[in-house]
């Protein structure tokens, strides 16, 4: 409890009040809030050394370049990668995505080829691959969802064929929190020649992930869900998959050379970087990765399985309440649920008056929300910041909008 109490006073964001009532913030899935020190490097850069990267030999230039060069080592070193030049500094997991399936699908992908995703993705691992679709001729293809909210693996060796180019799928569920086997599932994708791609929006901020132990080809992420800015985000790929792609957009710095007739590719990373990039959003995800490293990856997990095993236990036993996705010890740090009689927007409005941030919607899930017959849920995600206290003024407050809204 100490250790915690010392990280929350690292979030200034956290000593607010909503009202009378101390802030409780229980909606990290959807961004995280950001230690003193991202926004201070960030500030330190825009007030002593703002100026573009690769761009100049002032010293300025200079060092914006190497703190922006420094910020993507160590991001790559954070992941394992084997090397910072397949670090691809990105707007965020959804562009990540969208590179893949721009530069990598439409070199790769065409009639009679399949792409495999699964009933509990994002949208951003979605609708790309249809608008892809759509344009290629491909088949797009899921692995379905039980209503335990696992994947139906049974399914997988039907789904996943030597016509397979490719498997997307979600790391740890925005939704249900599940996490998802990708070890597994990457092993059986490359026995049968696919390439994978994994959405980790939900678990490099909360996990350690070792993308050379894992043999991934993608994975995707985002900064401002992990103590970062927002505004920029990462793709990772196997070195030899990014330099046989061509680039996703054209502008400057992605170039080696231009005439009026043609133009050659920089090298890696920069080949996918077109334009003056999030310098001081970069600088800052170097920053927030500084911090996480220094609590403590395994340990942010380890609080997490806690805090959300309790979670499950307190909220379990709020009338009329329905928990979605498996159990604890199958899931990450978040906790979706739907209550009978209230929809689920009232129900994130009435904890919000006591001082309770949660996410109502559809969370960019809708053919998850689909299969259970539901148009949204709300819902709790936990972070390194977060206590039993606040999950216990969390039952409180579903407590008392029960009493007043449901019929």
């Amino acid at each position: 409890m100490e250790r915690v109490e010392a990280i929350r006073r690292d979030f200034p964001t956290l000593a607010r009040k909503i009202g009378d009532n101390d802030l409780v913030y229980l909606d990290s899935g959807a961004t995280s809030q950001k230690p003193a020190v991202v926004i201070e490097t960030m500030d330190d850069y825009y007030r002593r050394y703002n100026a573009n990267v690769h761009r100049g030999a002032h010293t300025l230039s200079e060092e914006a370049t190497n703190a922006y060069e420094n910020a993507r080592l160590r991001i790559a070193r954070f992941i394992n990668a084997p090397s910072d030049k397949q670090i691809i500094f990105t707007r965020g997991t959804t562009e990540s995505v969208n590179l893949v399936a721009n530069a990598w699908g439409r070199a790769n992908l065409g009639p009679g080829d399949e792409v495999l995703i699964t009933e509990m993705e994002h949208h951003s691992n979605i609708v790309p691959w249809q608008m892809l679709r759509d344009e290629l001729g491909f088949i797009l293809r899921y692995v379905p969802i039980t209503d335990q909210g696992r994947l139906d693996l049974e399914h997988l060796p039907d789904l996943l064929t030597a016509r397979t180019k490719l498997f997307a799928f979600v790391h740890v569920s925005n939704v249900l929190g599940t996490i998802n086997p990708a070890r597994e599932l990457i092993e059986a994708a490359h026995a049968v020649g696919a390439k994978v791609l994994i959405d980790g929006a939900q678990s490099v901020p909360h996990m350690p992930v070792d993308v050379q132990a894992l043999d991934v080809d993608f994975l995707a992420f985002s900064s401002h869900k992990m103590c970062g800015p927002t505004g920029v985000g990462i793709l990772y790929g196997k070195r030899e998959i990014l330099e046989s792609m061509p680039p996703f957009l054209g502008g400057g710095d992605m170039i080696r050379d231009v005439s009026m007739e043609r133009s050659t590719w920089n090298t890696l990373p920069y080949k996918f970087e077109a334009g003056t990039p999030p310098i001081a959003e970069a600088i800052g995800l170097g920053a927030a990765v500084d911090y996480l490293n220094e609590v403590g990856m395994k340990w942010v997990h380890a609080h997490e399985r806690e805090l959300v095993a309790y979670a499950f236990e307190q909220l379990s036993q709020v009338e009329g309440l329905r928990i979605l996705g498996p159990g604890p010890d199958e899931r990450g740090g978040l906790v979706a649920f739907v209550m009978e009689g209230v929809h689920h927007h009232d129900l994130a409005a009435i904890v919000d008056q006591d001082g309770i941030a949660v996410r109502a919607g559809h969370h960019c899930a809708q053919p998850l929300h689909e299969h259970y017959g539901i148009s949204g849920s709300a819902r709790a995600s936990l972070y390194l910041y977060n206590t039993r206290q606040e999950i216990d003024k969390l039952r409180a407050s579903l407590e008392k909008a029960q009493r007043i809204l449901a019929f």
